[in-house]
């Protein structure tokens, strides 16, 4: 693909640093139909607060969560599931417009893509339900890691990625 420069806001893009929209938000539907759908089979096997074992360190567990990440905020008196609605509907349409002019940089549009489908996976469960699903629960020897979802790995392993990436970019400047 040839690059050709232009200039906006004072910083040369070529078209390869753009790449395609599509391929991004292609991603990022296959988090939110995965999502989407183990939830629905967890809604549908389990009773809220139901778990079945799977190995020691491992159960599957109905648990609704209307806060944010480690159920921040999930004792308010329900204002949190707009904002958080809200928030979620402003990251993705950030995060679309960053993967429109970045997603010729794989990484990074990967970790987008991720956490685009996240976010909005767990935005449908706030408008739908007015609480996020969460069902993987992990623990060992006392330890036990706040059960999540799909969503949530797309957010985190996204996240993960973005840092690598920031890593390596850094790395790449010296």
């Amino acid at each position: 693909m040839a690059a050709t420069a232009n200039k906006k806001n004072g910083r040369s893009l070529s078209a390869s640093s753009k790449g395609a929209l599509w391929p991004w938000l292609g991603i990022a539907v296959v988090v939110i139909l995965l999502d989407q759908f183990t939830k629905t089979l967890i809604l549908g096997y389990y009773t809220l607060g139901q778990s079945t074992e799977v190995v020691s360190f491992f159960n599957i567990v109905r648990v609704h969560n209307t806060g944010a990440a480690f159920s921040f905020l999930a004792k308010a008196s329900g204002w949190q599931r707009w904002f958080f609605i809200g928030l979620g509907v402003a990251a993705a349409i950030f995060i679309t417009y960053l993967l429109k002019r970045h997603g010729g940089q794989k990484l990074f549009a990967w970790a987008l893509a991720l956490i685009l489908g996240g976010a909005i996976g767990n935005v449908i469960d706030r408008a739908l339900h007015g609480y996020v699903v969460d069902f993987l629960d992990f623990h060992l020897r006392g330890w036990h890691f706040p059960a999540f979802n799909v969503a949530d790995a797309g957010i985190s392993v996204g996240a993960a990625l973005l840092i690598l990436d920031e890593l390596l970019r850094v790395r790449r400047s010296r």
